[in-house]
């Protein structure tokens, strides 16, 4: 799930949220809507979603950690800021972009999509 979503893409809209000259740096875009999107899909609290983080390095991978640590990367009180800055039309937007990306390349690799559809139906 981390090679689709387009990180990158969107950590400059992220990041207009913030102010330089203001509080401590950012966490950034992909640690925060990453660990909203970890919190949702294993239905845990905040305070569970950063103890899953700290205790699994797919997950911190996932959130865009480079190497593996057992201390929390963040506080379980980020993810209220992170809720308030990821609002709902943002996410519909990245969504919108992940699935016109999947579709160009299903256009440009039809035989490789076939694989790819056949792959999934077995898991």
């Amino acid at each position: 799930m981390a090679e689709l979503i387009p990180w990158l893409e969107f950590e400059a809209e992220y990041a207009e949220n913030f102010s330089e000259k203001m509080g401590a740096p950012a966490k950034p875009f992909r640690m925060a809507l990453g660990a909203l999107i970890i919190k949702e899909t294993l239905g845990i609290s905040d305070r569970e979603t950063v103890e899953q983080i700290k205790e699994n390095p797919y997950l911190q991978y996932f959130i865009g950690l480079s190497e593996y640590s057992n201390t929390p990367p963040f506080e379980p009180s980020m993810m209220v800021y992170f809720r308030e800055r990821i609002k709902m039309d943002f996410v519909k937007k990245i969504n919108q972009k992940m699935v016109k990306d999947f579709q160009d390349e299903s256009e440009a690799n039809p035989t490789e999509e076939k694989k790819k559809k056949k792959r999934n139906w077995r898991n």
